[in-house]
């Protein structure tokens, strides 16, 4: 299967402070792909790089066959990216919020109708597209980010905390509502989450701690790995039982600069 995210040797730091120390992973075309960590492993500095947010110190990041640090636009256009805090305008309609994104990205007007109609009911919202987003429950604003991220075609959707804050069945409804989408859309799904049972959705998981990979396989791999019956457990068993912060972590100030430059924007 062909990679559509190859990551090599990749480091980033901040100062003295290595936040990403030289990691290598791949990513398969289609897949699911879990990653996840402690708080201030690393991960979002990681996706900062992969989306071109940051750039990276030094290594070799391609996403579609395009190199992060040197062909940013065409990256951009590859890929679909929801970030853990919300950035819907709920002021807005459900389609006013889905037209702002297709003119960012030039999705002509009679492509757009087509495409939007099409994936809102893919995570049934049609009949709340003229609704405004403000009266939305957590989980219809995030079906509507995934659709948002979807509008223009990308080849990979990288989704930060998808279901955070949501109740047990709302996460369990966004988990299916992607895997439709997977199977409609032919996208590669790059996921980070806390709650580690979702990860058995993943074909495979890389698991990140200190700026390092630290465990990657498939979760029936990892689990016999290392004798667990729970991803839980082998989360635990890999990263330790102490409580992580994220006082001066890279982590936290990745996201600070994408709050401060106003978000991910072409």
């Amino acid at each position: 299967m062909h990679n559509i995210i190859e990551v090599k040797d990749l480091i980033k730091k901040y100062k003295d402070f290595t936040a990403v120390d030289g990691i290598s992973f791949s990513v398969g075309r289609g897949e699911f792909f879990g990653f996840v960590g402690p708080n201030g492993a690393g991960k979002t500095t990681t996706i900062s790089i992969l989306s071109t947010l940051l750039a990276p110190t030094s290594g070799t990041v391609m996403v579609n066959d395009f190199d992060v640090a040197k062909q940013t636009n065409q990256v951009r256009s590859s890929i679909g990216i929801i970030f853990q805090d919300p950035a819907l305008d709920v002021e807005l309609t459900a389609w006013e919020n889905l037209w702002l994104h297709a003119k960012l990205y030039d999705v002509p007007k009679d492509k757009f109708e087509e495409r939007a109609k099409e994936l809102l009911e893919l995570v049934d919202m049609v009949e709340w597209k003229n609704k405004i987003v403000r009266s939305f429950s957590g989980g219809m604003k995030r079906r509507l980010e995934v659709v948002r991220g979807l509008l223009h075609h990308p080849k990979v959707l990288f989704l930060d905390e998808p279901t955070i804050g949501l109740d047990p069945q709302t996460r369990a409804l966004i988990w299916q509502y992607l895997k439709n989408l997977r199977a409609k859309e032919d996208i590669t799904v790059f996921v980070t989450t806390h709650y580690l049972p979702e990860t058995e959705n993943c074909d495979h998981i890389a698991i990140m701690d200190k700026g390092k990979i630290i465990a990657y396989g498939s979760p029936e791999e990892l689990k016999t790995q290392f004798n667990q019956h729970s991803m839980d457990g082998v989360f635990i068993e890999v990263t330790g039982h102490g409580i992580r912060d994220e006082e001066l972590s890279a982590d936290a100030t990745a996201r600070t600069q994408f709050k401060q430059r106003g978000g991910w924007r072409r």
